[in-house]
């Protein structure tokens, strides 16, 4: 399969009794096959990974392959702030058929760059598949450098980084230091675009749940040299990309999708359901690109 440009993080189903709907998890995973999606990540952030048991998560690792792993390359999220965790859940992700696995930068611990660079290293070592990067500072408490980056790329399976510290210049010095078989993804759907013109890959998404196929079409017409009509599709886009932000990720887009009808269930404990202005706020949004 071609490295894909639109990957979407995948929202967990839930039943009335907050236990994962694996038939959802399949279902969605085909609806969004469907519109736009080109790879998908399975108990990322979006997915509220930390709140899934390993059974849990390896079970949606394996329902989503079985039901779009020949469509497209479904990603494993499988990171934590427990390296000896990680590589033990990475490995078992492995058997799953998954065509990789995602690991986010340890949060809490707030690890040195050295930490970082050892930590995903040893992760990377410990399996074949190949393995994404993930940089969020804004829910980690650190920020993998370009530098330590860098130094990551001489491992071989670790081919792409999902960079979501919203700095343009990071990523602008990240770029110029790591060699082009390592791609970079957008971790912030406002930013696709921008990046993508620094040479970025492409994104991980979250709005793609309800707008992928417009994604698509502004990726395509930037990678076409259609820079203008990019740019058109990316200010169209750009409300929804911010309204999804209404309030912490993902109870917005869980919320967008449950009023579009498709069923998504509600959230486990910390996360809460969005109040009764932030519902009407993204009934109006949806409204708006008249998706409802």
């Amino acid at each position: 399969m071609a490295q894909p440009r639109m990957m979407t993080a995948m929202v967990t189903p839930y039943n009335e009794d907050l236990s994962v709907n694996y038939a959802k998890a399949a279902e969605l995973a085909e609806y969004l096959c469907d519109n736009g999606s080109e790879g998908l990540v399975v108990c990322g952030t979006t997915g509220e990974s930390p709140v899934l048991s390993d059974e849990e998560k390896l079970k949606l690792y394996q329902t989503v392959q079985d039901r779009v792993g020949e469509r497209v390359p479904v990603w494993a999220g499988t990171g934590c702030n427990d390296t000896a965790a990680v590589v033990e859940l990475s490995q078992a992700a492995a058997k799953t058929g998954v065509a990789g696995i995602m690991v986010v930068a340890p949060y809490y611990n707030k690890p040195t760059q050295e930490g970082l660079y050892q930590h995903f290293r040893k992760v990377a070592e410990s399996v074949t598949l190949p393995v994404m990067l993930y940089n969020v500072p804004g829910r980690t408490s650190s920020n993998l450098l370009p530098e330590t980056i860098a130094r990551l790329s001489e491992v071989e399976n670790i081919t792409a980084v999902k960079e979501a510290s919203g700095s343009m210049d990071q990523v602008s010095q990240l770029l110029s230091l790591i060699p082009e078989r390592i791609k970079v993804y957008s971790g912030d759907d406002s930013l696709t675009l921008p990046l993508m013109a620094l040479g970025a890959h492409g994104v991980v998404s979250i709005a793609s749940h309800v707008i992928g196929l417009a994604m698509t079409e502004m990726i395509t017409a930037f990678v076409a040299g259609e820079v203008g009509k990019a740019s058109r599709l990316h200010r169209e886009l750009f409300p929804m990309f911010k309204g999804l932000f209404v309030t912490t990720n993902p109870i917005p887009v869980k919320a967008a999708l449950n009023i579009m009808g498709h069923d998504m269930g509600g959230y486990r404990l910390p996360l809460t359901p969005p109040t009764e202005s932030e519902q009407a706020f993204l009934r109006q949004l949806l409204e708006r690109y008249h998706l409802i």
